[in-house]
C-alpha cells in the first residue's frame, strides 16, 4: 500500500515517476579529449518517497560488458528550495557518490557538486530537461577548470516503458 503524499510536496521530478526504457550514451574516456561514445540501453523505475519530498529511481544499465544495477536517491529541502541527488552503484554497494545539489527553472534542472576524478578535483553538473511533449533527458558533465568549460560524458533519454527486473 503506498503511503500518502504531503499536499505541499514539490512536483519538480513528477515527470520521471513511472517506468522507462532508457537510451544511454557514455563517453569512452573522460577529461582526456576523447570523442568516441558507447551506446547501450537500460530501464528505470521511479517512485515517490518521503511523502513526495523524495524519490527513488531503480536502474538497470545494460553495459556492453554486462548488466549493472544502480539507484538514484533524490530528496528535496523545502528550506533551501533545492534537491540533492545521490547515486549508488551496485558494483560498489557501500558507498554513495557525492550528492549534486540544485533546482529547476522552467523545464530545466541544474545540479552541481565538487568531486574528485582520478585524483584530480572536478566539478560535476547534472542537467535534467523535462519539456512537456518530449522525452525527458539527463546529462552529466565534468569540469576540471573550475567550471569555465564542461565536457558532457553521459546522456540518457527516457521513453515510457516497462521496468525490467530480469
Amino acid at each position: 500500500m503506498p503511503l500518502p503524499l504531503d499536499q505541499d510536496a514539490p512536483t519538480d521530478f513528477d515527470f520521471i515517476i513511472g517506468d522507462w526504457d532508457v537510451a544511454h550514451r557514455r563517453l569512452n574516456s573522460r577529461l582526456s579529449g576523447c570523442t568516441e561514445w558507447t551506446e547501450f540501453t537500460g530501464h528505470s523505475s521511479t517512485r515517490k518517497t518521503l511523502g513526495g519530498f523524495g524519490n527513488l529511481e531503480d536502474n538497470i544499465l545494460d553495459f556492453p560488458d554486462g548488466r549493472v544495477r544502480a539507484l538514484a536517491l533524490r530528496s528535496y529541502c523545502a528550506e533551501a528550495g533545492t534537491w540533492s541527488i545521490w547515486w549508488l552503484d551496485g558494483r560498489n554497494p557501500t558507498s554513495l557518490d557525492v550528492p549534486v545539489v540544485g533546482r529547476f527553472a522552467d523545464d530545466v534542472g541544474l545540479f552541481f557538486a565538487d568531486d574528485v576524478f582520478e585524483g584530480q578535483p572536478i566539478k560535476v553538473r547534472f542537467t535534467w530537461t523535462a519539456r512537456p511533449g518530449t522525452s525527458p533527458t539527463w546529462e552529466q558533465a565534468f569540469s576540471n577548470d573550475g567550471g569555465a568549460t564542461w565536457e558532457t560524458n553521459w546522456t540518457m533519454r527516457f521513453v515510457p516503458g516497462q521496468s525490467a527486473d530480469s
